[in-house]
């Protein structure tokens, strides 16, 4: 049986379950080239069949993410924001509406389901409109369901998990009028516990301080959770009076929304607040309600294996504190977690009801679901971009060395990766013992990061770098959370450990990729490290690179030392030079 996932607002995309198993997934923006780009999904719906090789005829079911929506019939730029987007003249007014008026919501409860049932035709509209794009631009005449945000969400949480009995818990900021569901699975069936209004959703308001420490709401919220390292708590008591934990739940005490939560939430801070300090306060708050809601409903269930999606777990501080918890003895946290996920999430759903998903099992053994380019046609780029390269016959040995010897190295190898994190095959790699390389690196990729650059470590070196990671290692695989560095690890990498002294990891096994893990093992062979930097491949503002042509227009912009793109090497003209001065300066010449 084969289902077509589809989720077609923020970070669309596209994926296809083949028998219960995820063979292909995209986001539109990799291909469109626009970072977290949102509307309909063409691209990626044909992306999916191309690569796994399946004809319009062959799909059985079409899974829609979300219920209700309104239809984007052009992708929609993202680059300002949440607070920047143009979703049309009706979802503006709404926003507006809603926005205002936000303030009765505790005096008048029926406003806000009044506020969905005076969408719906929009929501019909929507629904119209998908039929007919399949039917006439596709010619895709399966049947077409349409699964709720948030169990799409749960689903590809739990079913990549490959756990049996489990508490699935989501968290973000809205989908189809919620903010959280709580579930609880037993014996393959879901029970719906909980759930939380968008209206009082934790990710809405880390987006609007996200926005008042001069970033943009729903881009990067990661610098914010970076940024909170360098600061003090200082705003906790402003925050408290607008988003509180509430006895196994969440509350918008504030009573604000959007642009008027924004207002309100500007007047209420001191009007010389620092940066630093409301991202202290915003995150350390969110790890206490994070973890007192999942808390509580592990403790009620008993159950101790959490499975987590949803952008606020996107949140890899969060994560460990919930890992952390007495009663948690496993977590697992979606690669794919915030909405670039729900179309995956879609088709296993459907496939689940029809099946063909066992509880138990997992539906994904790695995220390297994406496309993959061959030799020929990694020359052709080259070629035409008129890039001078050598071809090698152990490309993975001859990254090893240059990395050994200080080179910057940008990784174009095998299929792109699902999801928001490079795991090393559209990757930029380095040492990890400058403890400087997250300064001169990110300038040089015209990046402003907070968070530093995370370590690509091998799986069985783990435990000897990080703290804590019993239970937790399939959520490292993905890059997913983070742990308490080993003092081994900080002395030894410092360019990957944070001023917290945490890190990021993404643990590298030979089952999940053997290319990248031969790399790191003949690094570790050359110079005692157990892993490396790895960054995404991309610049500043523009999504990780996904043809080869992508790959070496980042490169050249870039300014990096080396290109590793399928079986060649190319080496930017400066590289030879940079890397001696650098020897230089830090007297290892």
């Amino acid at each position: 049986m084969r289902v077509l996932g589809i989720s077609d607002h923020y970070i669309s995309g596209a994926a296809l379950i083949e028998d219960g198993r995820l063979v292909a997934a995209v986001n539109e923006e990799r291909l469109v080239r626009k970072k977290m780009a949102m509307g309909f999904p063409r691209r990626s719906i044909a992306e999916v069949l191309r690569i796994a090789g399946v004809a319009p005829s062959e799909v059985d079911v079409v899974a829609v993410a979300s219920k209700w929506g309104h239809f984007l019939d052009e992708i929609v730029d993202f680059s300002e924001g949440v607070f920047g987007v143009d979703e049309g003249g009706v979802k503006n007014l709404f926003f507006a509406v809603g926005s205002r008026l936000a303030f009765l919501r505790s005096r008048l409860p029926i406003l806000e389901s009044l506020y969905y049932r005076l969408r719906e035709p929009v929501f019909a509209k929507r629904r119209r409109r998908i039929r007919e794009v399949l039917r006439d631009e596709f010619d895709l005449t399966a049947h077409v369901e349409y699964i709720w945000h948030h169990r799409a969400h749960a689903a590809v949480a739990y079913y990549g998990s490959g756990f049996g009995d489990a508490l699935v818990v989501t968290l973000d900021g809205s989908g189809d009028g919620h903010s959280s569901h709580v579930y609880e699975v037993r014996g393959g069936q879901w029970r719906l516990l909980h759930t939380v209004s968008s209206f009082d959703g934790l990710g809405n308001y880390y987006g609007y301080v996200t926005n008042l420490c001069g970033f943009k709401t729903g881009k990067h919220e990661g610098k914010v959770t970076g940024l909170a390292a360098y600061g003090e708590d200082r705003h906790r008591e402003v925050l408290e009076s607008f988003i509180r934990y509430a006895e196994g739940s969440m509350t918008n005490v504030g009573n604000a929304f959007r642009g008027g939560a924004l207002e309100k939430l500007r007047k209420a801070l001191p009007a010389d607040f620092r940066r630093e300090d409301l991202a202290a306060s915003i995150q350390n708050l969110s790890e206490d309600i994070a973890t007192r809601f999942v808390g509580y409903w592990q403790e009620k269930t008993g159950l101790r294996d959490v499975a987590l999606a949803g952008g606020v777990v996107a949140n890899v501080k969060i994560n460990q504190r919930i890992h952390e918890l007495p009663g948690v003895d496993r977590v697992f946290v979606c690669p794919a977690m915030s909405d670039e996920g729900l179309s995956a999430g879609a088709a296993l759903m459907v496939s689940a009801d029809r099946g063909h998903v066992k509880a138990g099992r997992r539906c994904f053994d790695h995220v390297y679901l994406g496309p993959e380019y061959s030799d020929r046609e990694v020359a052709e780029a080259l070629d035409a971009a008129d890039v001078a390269y050598t071809r090698s016959d152990d490309p993975e040995g001859e990254v090893a060395h240059l990395l050994s010897e200080g080179y910057v190295v940008a990784r174009h190898a095998g299929r792109m990766e699902f999801g928001p994190r490079a795991l090393g095959n559209r990757s930029i790699l380095y040492r990890p013992d400058d403890p400087a390389v997250n300064d001169w690196l990110n300038e040089r990729l015209q990046r402003t990061e907070f968070m530093p650059f995370a370590p690509s470590t091998l799986a069985e070196a783990g435990d000897s770098c990080f703290i804590g990671m019993a239970g937790a290692h399939d959520a490292a695989r993905f890059m997913t959370i983070t742990f308490d560095c080993t003092d081994e690890m900080a002395q030894g990498s410092p360019g990957v450990v944070h001023i917290d002294q945490t890190a990021r990891p993404q643990l590298v096994s030979e089952a999940d990729n053997p290319s990248y893990y031969r790399i790191i093992s003949e690094f570790r062979r050359r110079t005692g490290l157990p892993g490396i930097v790895n960054t995404s491949f991309n610049i500043h503002e523009e999504p990780i690179v996904c043809t080869p042509q992508d790959a070496i227009r980042a490169f050249q912009l870039g300014h990096l030392d080396v290109l590793a793109i399928g079986s060649f090497i190319a080496k930017g003209k400066d590289a030879d030079a940079r890397v001696r001065a650098s020897r230089k300066r830090s007297g290892s010449a």
